[in-house]
Order: structure tokens, then C-alpha cells, then sequence
């Protein structure tokens, strides 16, 4: 059965040629000179030949020990260059974070945030893949997901972090609702028109902040599996349609849509950071989510 060689003997074997002797690498390495002596031994023995001539006061490389040394010594410096790209790596993020999303999320609550974060980390590449299709992470090499889902993800052994729960709010364009009249109560949906994620969904199960539930059933004028083409719907001024507080902010803030029953919503989408495992992973992948959930955490906070 063959000997497993030992790097740190290799080290070792290094250091006793390179300061001449013995006693002069046991006082560079800072141990024993007996250790240095009995492990350049056991490096001999595993390989079956001599390679350093030693008495009391010679200390010479034998012709193998010759060759041995160059190619020992070659392999200690990638060992020493290997262990100090994992040093810099683990001191500063940098390097490749490849990350999965659908186009919705990577358009509502990464396009704004990534430039943010290469600026934070010049030394990270991000490598985003906006796709509506599902991603094996694992299989596929993406070391982050972000999902957004209705309902609790299924057990996959993926480390999960949630990043946001918002709301699903009711909202429509000006000029709708002044042709339209604004609903009161959800019933008064029944005379609307409804943007439906698909023509199967046609009931909107609402939910008032006091608890109570209500289903109703909106005309449907459009569906689509898109959420930005829902809100351009609206903004159009086609109807009424249910979506992520995240997604409408921006035309609602800008007064192209107007909340519809602001005492209910049409339920709550969690997006979640799923992440193949905890252990070892590289600073760069763990800034890329820490920075994602402090942005969340600070747009949360009430301005002052």
C-alpha cells in the first residue's frame, strides 16, 4: 500500500536544506530540533531512500535529494500561494457571485440594488440570470436565489434567508376610477373591470387588517402572466389588478395609480435568499446577501 506524504514534511525538508542544517531550521520554524531531524526521518522512510548525508558535521543533499528538494520546494510555494488566495478572499469580497431570479423580482427588487452593491464591493461580479424557469442551483452553479412565493417554500437542503413579506394591494389608474367610480366595499369590485394573473383566477380573496375575508369576482378584461405588463395595464387605465406593494410603489408615489380599499389586501408574497449551503461559503456571496437585507431593512425604516 502506498505512504500518503505529508505537506508539512515537505515544509520541513525545505526549511532544514534552505538554512543548512538542523539547528537552524528548528530556530526558523520555532520547534524542537529533534522534531525537524525525526520528521525529515519519517519523510526518508515513507519514500524508501536517503536524502540528506548527515553526521556530526556534514549536512549534504544526496542526488535525489537534490531533485527532491526542487520539486518539494515548488510544491510548498502553490501550497503558500493556494492558502493566500483563500486569505484574500476571506479578508475582502471579491470574485464571481452568480445569482438566479424571475424577471419580475430582478426587475422590482434587484435592478435598483445590484449598481448600489457594485459600487459597495468594486472587487465582486455579480453574474445575474433573469429567468421565469426553475433553477437547480445546485446542478446550474448559482450560489444565490431570490424567489418571491405565495406560499412556504418546499424542504430542498437550500439554506433559506427572507429578505421580504409585503402586501398585495388593490390599485387602478386616476382616470378609471374617475370614470368608474372608486369601490367602497369589495362587493363593488363585481362592477369592475379585474387584471388577472390568468384566466383561471378570477377570484380575488381579499383580506381586511380587522381579519375579515372577503372572495370577489371582477369583470376580466385582461390576463396576463406578466406583472409588468399587469401594471402598465393599469396605469393604462384597463382596470383594477392586484399586485406586490414593491412593484406598484413607484406609480403609486408618482400618482399614476391610486389605491383601491386600502383597509384590504389580496393576501401577503414572500421573497426569500436560498443559498445551496451555510457552511464555507465565501465572504463574496455572504456580503451580496447581508447587502440585499440591509437595504430591505432600510427602506422599512420611517423617514425622519
Amino acid at each position: 500500500m502506498r505512504r500518503t506524504l505529508n505537506l508539512n514534511d515537505f515544509h520541513i525538508f525545505v526549511q532544514a536544506v534552505e538554512s543548512g542544517g538542523f539547528a537552524a531550521a528548528a530556530r526558523r520554524l520555532g520547534i524542537p530540533k529533534s522534531t525537524v531531524s525525526k520528521r525529515v526521518a519519517e519523510l526518508e522512510d515513507r519514500l524508501g531512500v536517503r536524502l540528506i548525508q548527515r553526521t556530526s558535521r556534514s549536512f549534504t543533499l544526496t542526488d535525489v535529494g537534490l531533485d527532491f528538494h526542487e520539486h518539494a520546494r515548488a510544491a510548498v510555494m502553490e501550497a503558500e500561494a493556494a492558502e493566500s488566495v483563500v486569505r484574500r478572499r476571506l479578508a475582502e469580497p471579491s470574485g464571481v457571485v452568480k445569482i438566479t431570479t424571475s424577471v419580475p423580482t430582478a426587475q422590482f427588487h434587484l435592478a435598483e440594488r445590484l449598481p448600489r452593491l457594485a459600487r459597495a464591493y468594486p472587487k465582486l461580479h455579480v453574474q445575474l440570470h433573469a429567468t421565469d424557469r426553475f433553477v437547480d442551483l445546485i446542478q446550474e452553479g448559482f450560489d444565490i436565489a431570490v424567489r418571491s412565493h405565495f406560499a412556504p417554500l418546499p424542504g430542498s437542503g437550500l439554506v433559506q434567508r427572507q429578505l421580504a413579506v409585503e402586501p398585495i394591494i388593490l390599485v387602478a389608474s386616476p382616470d378609471y376610477l374617475a370614470q368608474r367610480g372608486k369601490p367602497r366595499q369589495p362587493d363593488d369590485l363585481s362592477e369592475h373591470e379585474g387584471l388577472l394573473t390568468s384566466p383561471k383566477a378570477t377570484t380575488w380573496r381579499l383580506h381586511h387588517r380587522t381579519g375579515d375575508v372577503a372572495r370577489v369576482m371582477p369583470r376580466a378584461c385582461m390576463s396576463a402572466d406578466e406583472s409588468l405588463v399587469l401594471l402598465n395595464a393599469a396605469v393604462a387605465g384597463l382596470g383594477v389588478v392586484c399586485l406586490p406593494e414593491s412593484m406598484a410603489r413607484e406609480a403609486v408615489e408618482t400618482g399614476r395609480l391610486l389605491r383601491v380599499l386600502p383597509a384590504w389586501t389580496a393576501g401577503t408574497v414572500t421573497t426569500t435568499i436560498l443559498t445551496p449551503h451555510r457552511r464555507g461559503q465565501l465572504p463574496a456571496v455572504r456580503a451580496v446577501i447581508d447587502f440585499l437585507c440591509e437595504r430591505v431593512d432600510e427602506a422599512r425604516k420611517p423617514s425622519s
